[in-house]
């Protein structure tokens, strides 16, 4: 049976209905069509579905829809603001870090987080913070070179 749920995403309230048990991945793109977060392997492994829940970075794969009832959670959806990308956004394209943009979203994510933490990373706080995001594409070279302009561009 569906519940009711309302809950803030990309900083507006919302309410819909969802199955509890379906996954908080499913109602983003099957109820909400918020597509920008997409399912690498289901499993909590890979990261490429990482969203920000309460204030936290979180595989949205493992996360029940109920969880969502009266939580504040973002998507890569929400980080652009009047058209124009947010400067972790800029960065990642800048770097070359993007390459077929399947994991981007969720390293995108993960680094919002991890700036919002420590605005001014080492090199050892990046690798550590993005823990749980795999690419197939770049290496981490590019994203690592990205994690490090954002920061730039978001501390001046």
């Amino acid at each position: 049976m569906k519940r009711d749920i309302r809950c803030t995403i990309n900083g507006r309230r919302m309410a819909f209905s969802a199955d509890p048990g379906s996954t908080v991945l499913d109602v983003l793109r099957d109820v909400l069509h918020l597509l920008g977060t997409k399912e690498g392997c289901g499993t909590g492994d890979c990261g490429a579905c990482t969203i920000l829940w309460n204030g936290k970075a979180v595989n949205s794969c493992l996360l029940l829809a109920s969880r969502m009832q009266d939580a504040e959670i973002w998507t890569i959806e929400g980080l652009g603001k009047d058209g124009k990308l947010h400067p972790i956004q800029e960065a990642y394209v800048e770097e070359g870090a993007t390459q077929c943009g399947f994991c981007t979203p969720g390293f995108v994510m993960r680094t919002k987080a991890l700036l919002d933490e420590t605005p001014k990373p080492t090199d050892q706080q990046i690798i550590q913070g993005l823990v749980g995001n795999v690419c197939r594409c770049t290496g981490y070279k590019h994203i690592l070179a990205a994690v490090k302009n954002a920061a730039a561009k978001i501390t001046k």
